[in-house]
């Protein structure tokens, strides 16, 4: 046998290929990853087994009563969830009238998905979306076409956190954007504005904000002018959500390389014209991460209109927990209402992550 020159390929070690290689890498690539990974293990092997059995195995999935969900041998109370469901997804909207909460959901998330995909990305997009949220206006109020008026004291559950979230993102996305650049203005007014603006609203929770719009406001109106109750917490959250979006915006102003705002100017445009075909385009793919994050934080901050008396998913779900004749299951609704929340936040997560490929193609060479 020969010995192996220099010029000759070695083959790595057998435990740093493949699968081996790894878990060696990944799982055991020090004493700390090991002790971690065995902890990991441990903790697993303790919960998942009796999580599955509890939430599957032992479960009862359908029951008259709550007695029958009482008898079985520790197993999760699915029954409840089922008999509750309508209340969960659709609040105190009147019960024959279920299917247009029903429908108005599902041309939300037809719209959402639409709205995806590069190639609707259009004028017509924006024609369908008028058109999509004429159709939730007509079938979540009524009055017309032989629909029945509902006021929107009673609207709750998912179709209320996809209206409040949807209409609070949709208008506070531009709104931040406004923010943004006038902070970065030499304007010395608008800068001042800008600022004043967005660290008042940050320095405030998104609570204090909802209550000043139920509370307060209606004190400094003339007498006979009232705002709708939903209007005022669809406002405060699109305010809160500007304030955050924009200083999100600005980083990725300032991230963008000097030299593009440089030879934006060498080419003679306009400020609209080198902010909106060079500049914003740019800074927004930068930024795709921390975006959508605050998006999903507006996602689930709209549970805090309870404040005002709005249920929303997670608060028509605890309206539900209040019925003597169910009492004791409230692991299987919040558990329910977690997966549609997860569903939707994953969602985001993974289309931000998606885009975010997509467009990397900045400083490639």
């Amino acid at each position: 046998m020969t010995a192996p020159t220099a010029t000759t390929e070695l083959k790595p070690p057998a435990l740093s290929q493949g699968w081996l290689g790894w878990i060696r890498e990944n799982l055991f690539a020090g004493p700390f990853n090991t002790l971690l990974t065995i902890l990991t293990v441990w903790l697993l092997l303790a919960t998942v087994p009796a999580f599955i059995d509890w939430a599957l195995l032992k479960a009862v999935w359908s029951a008259p009563t709550a007695s029958v969900c009482r008898e079985a041998a520790g197993g999760a109370c699915w029954a409840f969830v089922y008999e509750k469901h309508r209340l969960i997804l659709f609040g105190l909207y009147p019960f024959e009238e279920h299917w247009r909460p029903m429908l108005v959901v599902v041309i939300f998330l037809a719209m959402i998905g639409l709205s995806c995909l590069r190639r609707f990305w259009t004028v017509w997009l924006a024609l369908y979306w008028i058109v999509a949220l004429t159709a939730v206006g007509i079938l979540m109020w009524g009055g017309v076409l032989g629909l029945t008026y509902v006021e929107n004291e009673k609207w709750g559950g998912l179709p209320l956190t996809l209206i409040l979230s949807v209409f609070g993102i949709a208008f506070a996305f531009p709104l931040s954007i406004l923010l943004a650049l006038g902070r970065r203005s030499n304007m010395p007014a608008i800068k001042a504005l800008c600022v004043i603006y967005i660290e008042l609203i940050r320095g405030v929770p998104l609570i204090s904000l909802l209550f000043m719009a139920s509370v307060m406001l209606p004190l400094f109106l003339p007498t006979g002018v009232n705002f709708d109750k939903l209007l005022r917490a669809q406002i405060a959250i699109i305010l809160f959500a500007a304030a955050y979006l924009a200083e999100v915006v600005r980083g990725g102003l300032q991230a963008l390389p000097k030299g593009q705002y440089e030879a934006a100017d060498a080419l003679g445009l306009a400020y609209w014209q080198k902010t909106g075909l060079i500049i914003l385009p740019q800074a927004l793919k930068l930024v795709i991460p921390p975006l959508v994050n605050t998006f999903i934080g507006i996602f689930k901050d709209t549970s805090l209109v309870v404040i005002i008396g709005l249920f929303d998913l997670l608060n028509s779900l605890k309206a539900s927990l209040v019925d003597p004749a169910w009492p004791g299951f409230s692991a299987e609704g919040y558990i329910a209402v977690s997966l549609i929340y997860f569903a939707l936040c994953y969602f985001m997560s993974k289309y931000s992550q998606a885009l975010e490929a997509r467009l990397a193609t900045g400083h490639k060479r």
